[in-house]
This record gives C-alpha cells, structure tokens and sequence, in this order.
C-alpha cells in the first residue's frame, strides 16, 4: 500500500483524482529543492479549506445551538478552528509522515513553525477533500475529525483563552481580578522578549515571557492555571 493510500484509509475517503491529495501535502519549501515536482504547494488549497472548514462548523453552530448568542458561537468557533487545534487533529491523523518538506523543513520538528504547517496542511486536505468529493464529503470530515471536539471544548471551557479562564476562576474562586505587570524586556526592539508578572492583589502567582506584552501575559496566564490547579 503506497503513502497516500495508507491515509486514504486513516481518513477513510477514496480520492477520484489522487492529484488533489497529494498537492495538499506539498509544503512551499520541498519546490525549493524540487523545481521538476509535477505539483504546486498547497497554499491555495489551504485557502479554499478554510473557507470551507469555517462555513460548516459555522452551519453546524448556527443550527444545533439555537438559543446561543452570537458571541459565545463565535469562541466556540475559534476554538475549534485555531492552529492549536487543527495541529491536533494532523497529530491524531498522522499528516506529518505524508508532509513533503525541504530537507531543512524536516529535520525541523516539534517546533511552533511545524506545527503551523502541519495545522495549514489540515486546511489543505479539507480543500482536495471538497474539491474530488464535494461538500458533503469535506462536511463529513470536519465533522467527524474537527467538531468533534466540541464537547470536551465546552465541558472544559477550553473556548476560553487562558487569560479569560483565570480571570474567570479567580473572581468566583476567591473574589479578585486579577492584574499584569511588565517585570522586564531584554533584546533589541525588533526581538524584544518581555517578562510579565501575574498577580492578585499583591501576590505574584505566575510569570510568562513572549514576543509581545499579551503574548506573555497568555503564557502567565497559562502558568498561573496549572499553579492554582484550576486546568
């Protein structure tokens, strides 16, 4: 059983034109070292999965959750369709062993970057799926593979980003909001890192670092739930 076959039957769709899954494991960087490979990248794919990827998980919110407001559809939407999570789902799929990627690319692994891909490459496959199937098939997928997801995103409040969860939990756990503050920033201005204290009242509960003020303060934030037990 060759490559593509054996995730034809992980995802259990038989392509018509086998051309369409095979493009959307084609990362950018592999054509870079293979200028003769018959196929393109996979970005305008990616473009069309998610589209398609948003208007069915949007149609499926809109229609089983009637008495939702519009805001709470629209978390529960972004938490099923971040980078996070379609990694994920290229995880439990075992996309990375179909990837086609630079030499470079591919010794890369278990990095942010990677996982990037491999979240595109989700969006990739939805666009062929939708492409040699039609929609019906490509709704099948995500629904099976993607929203799947949801209920163990709404029993525990994973639609929140971790800066919402703690403010959350702080103020019914133990009545107090919490507050930031900037400890530190090293590097030059273009790479600058930045050091950010979580606290309650006075007491530092966590700290994070990143790229950016929020970025650190998500990360805090992400700590300070794993130091309290509130996961």
């Amino acid at each position: 059983m060759n490559n593509l076959a054996i995730l034809e039957k992980k995802i259990d769709i038989k392509f018509k034109n086998r051309d369409y899954l095979q493009q959307a494991l084609v990362h950018r960087s592999y054509l870079n070292e293979h200028s003769d490979f018959s196929f393109g990248h996979n970005e305008r794919l990616e473009f069309l999965g998610d589209a398609v990827l948003e208007i069915v998980v949007t149609e499926y919110l809109y229609l089983n959750y009637p008495d939702t407001p519009e805001g709470d559809l629209t978390n529960w939407r972004a938490s099923l369709v971040n980078a996070k999570m379609l990694y994920t789902i290229a995880d439990d799929l075992g996309i990375e062993d179909h990837l086609l990627l630079s030499r470079g690319e591919a010794k890369d692994k278990n990095t942010k970057a990677r996982q990037y891909i491999l979240a595109n490459a989700i969006e990739a496959l939805i666009g062929a799926i939708y492409l040699d199937q039609g929609i019906e098939m490509a709704k099948k997928f995500v629904l099976e593979n993607i929203v799947s997801k949801l209920a163990e995103i709404l029993k525990n409040q994973l639609y929140l980003d971790p800066k919402s969860r703690f403010q959350e939990l702080a103020q019914e756990k133990e009545g107090i909001t919490p507050t930031y503050k900037t400890l530190s920033s090293e590097g030059p201005d273009h790479e600058k890192i930045f050091m950010v204290g979580l606290f309650l009242e006075e007491k530092l509960i966590a700290t994070g670092s990143g790229s950016s003020k929020q970025e650190a303060q998500i990360n805090a934030a992400a700590a300070g739930l794993k130091i309290k037990n509130w996961q």
